[in-house]
């Protein structure tokens, strides 16, 4: 039996999405980590529906946690992840849903819940970045624009892939995961019509571009084992901007097949990731690293960031976050080469 006086004993937070979790078998499994560990009593924290788990992250560093175990899909794990935003608190991720973008690119075991419990209470911190990114809604009608500033930790987009997120039903995004039904959407839009933009990249001169879509990485590798961009890197500093172009009919299919199927074929073995170069390969592909960025748009325009919608804006800008969370791993976990 531990001798450390329970006053100083530390304790563990769990924010959980209630209808994405197994709580049972997580409760469970956090018991008998935290009898192991000598901890206090784990403090448990559903998440609401109007922020994701933000507010529920928030209660659980003010009350003290030593850890945050954040249980739930890509929307939840991001949430979490702002409210713990230098907060020197780490996260460990239960994954659960579809998607698990952050897990993926931490080379977390996906469906192991034990590791992902072990983790939290006896692995390491591995320090990362966050992007992020303030909304500019539309003009109300006294002309005033709301803002909104939100962390994301994957992936942030604007133009086709944000249309289909906006235009498709949460049930098959819970199915199928995000970006199969993007792959889907964005095939039935091609006649859409290109967006015209207005972009600054660390504060260079705005320059206009017409694209499909503008995507914004933290880390290059999503759902299927699809490499978006190959040598984003979730702890540089930096953030990866890439613009797709359209060049020619049908260019936007040309762009998807290679980035979704030839690139999740290939990058499998040594010989195909060395095939693989999407932007000399494929012509329609702007690609700049960055440490802060600018996007204006002409007219509203979807958002989504981890592959969930956030609405309609006429600019958004951001920078990346250096170090700005801590996540708890394991030895061995690293991002699938």
């Amino acid at each position: 039996m531990s001798m450390v006086p329970s006053r100083t004993k530390p304790h563990a937070a769990v924010v959980y999405h209630p209808l994405k979790t197994d709580v049972a078998g997580l409760r469970s499994a956090v018991e008998a980590a935290e009898a192991k560990a000598g901890w206090s009593s784990t403090r448990w924290y559903e998440t609401e529906a109007e922020d994701a788990g933000l507010a529920a992250a928030k209660r659980a560093i003010a009350d003290g946690a030593s850890v945050v175990l954040g249980a739930g899909g890509d929307g939840t794990v991001r949430a979490i992840a702002e409210g713990l935003r230098y907060t020197e608190v780490p996260l460990a991720i239960v994954p659960q849903g579809t998607g698990n973008l952050l897990a993926r690119n931490i080379g977390m075991p996906l469906g192991d819940l034990q590791a992902a419990v072990e983790a939290a209470f006896f692995g390491s911190g591995r320090t990362i970045d966050l992007g992020s990114m303030t909304i500019v809604r539309p003009a109300d009608e006294h002309g005033a624009a709301d803002e909104e500033e939100h962390a994301f930790l994957v992936l942030a987009g604007m133009g086709l892939d944000a249309r289909a997120i906006r235009a498709t039903r949460s049930k098959l995004k819970k199915r199928v995961g995000w970006l199969a039904y993007v792959d889907a959407g964005v095939r039935t839009m091609v006649k859409d019509k290109p967006l015209e933009i207005q972009y600054s990249m660390d504060g260079s001169e705005a320059k206009r571009l017409t694209v499909y879509t503008v995507m914004i990485g933290n880390c290059g590798l999503l759902p299927g084992g699809v490499l978006l961009i190959p040598d984003a890197s979730i702890d540089d500093g930096l953030l990866d901007v890439v613009a797709l172009r359209p060049l020619g009919p049908f260019s936007w299919i040309r762009i998807w097949n290679k980035i979704g199927w030839e690139n999740g074929v290939l990058r499998k073995t040594k010989a195909g990731r060395r095939i693989i170069d999407l932007v000399n390969d494929t012509k329609n592909v702007t690609y700049v690293r960055a440490r802060e960025y600018s996007l204006a748009v002409e007219g509203p325009e979807p958002v989504q960031l981890d592959g969930d919608d956030f609405g309609l804006a006429v600019e958004v800008r951001g920078q990346v976050d250096p170090g700005a969370l801590i996540v708890r791993v394991l030895p061995g976990w690293q991002r699938p080469e």
